[in-house]
C-alpha cells in the first residue's frame, strides 16, 4: 500500500481577498468590537467638530470610531450657538434635550423645547426639513440624538443640507 500524506488548509494563502472572505473577516471583526469594544465611552475620547449642521460631537459614528459595538446606532450631541444649519433627511430620530431653551422649525412648524424634553423627528415621505433655534444666545443650548442605523437604510434616507450653520467656515 503506497504512503499518502495528506495537508489540511486551514486559511487560504495571501493574494486576492474574495467577497467570501471579506465577509468572514467582517464578521470577527463585528464579534471582536462586542467582545472587547468600549462599555463606557467618556467625552474626553472625542472631540467636538464644526461641521455644515453645527458644533456636533459623536459618541457613536461607525465610520469615525470603529473599535466601538453598536454600529447600527449614531449617537451625538448637538452644542447650539445660535442655530443650526437647515436640512432635510428621513426622521426616526430620536432627540433629548440635554441643557438650554430653544426650538425647532420641523416642515413649516414651530416647536419650543427644553431640558428634559425629547423630540421625534417623524418619517414621512420625501424626510422631514428642520433646523434648530437657541432661544437663550450666549448660554449652554445642547441636545443628544440617536439614530437607528438599519431604519435609515430601510427608509432609504438621504440628507440634503439647504443651509449651512453660521458658526461653519467650509
Amino acid at each position: 500500500m503506497p504512503d499518502f500524506e495528506r495537508t489540511r488548509v486551514l486559511e487560504r494563502e495571501p493574494g486576492v481577498e474574495t467577497y467570501y472572505d471579506v465577509h468572514i473577516r467582517s464578521r470577527r471583526e463585528f464579534h471582536e468590537r462586542q467582545r472587547n469594544g468600549p462599555i463606557v465611552i467618556k467625552p474626553s475620547d472625542r472631540e467636538y467638530q464644526q461641521t455644515r449642521q453645527g458644533r456636533l460631537f459623536y459618541f457613536l459614528n461607525a465610520q469615525a470610531h470603529k473599535d466601538t459595538p453598536l454600529h447600527d446606532w449614531r449617537v451625538f450631541v448637538h452644542d447650539i450657538k445660535t442655530h443650526s444649519g437647515k436640512h432635510r433627511h428621513q426622521g426616526g430620530f430620536v432627540i433629548y434635550v440635554i441643557e438650554g431653551k430653544g426650538y425647532s422649525v420641523v416642515d413649516g412648524e414651530r416647536i419650543d423645547w427644553g431640558p428634559g424634553d425629547l423630540l421625534l423627528l417623524p418619517i414621512r415621505p420625501g424626510g422631514v426639513e428642520h433646523q434648530h433655534f437657541n432661544l437663550e444666545v450666549g448660554k449652554g443650548c445642547r441636545w443628544i440624538a440617536f439614530s437607528y442605523v438599519p431604519v435609515s437604510n430601510h427608509v432609504a434616507s438621504e440628507i440634503t443640507q439647504i443651509q449651512e450653520s453660521p458658526q461653519y467656515a467650509g
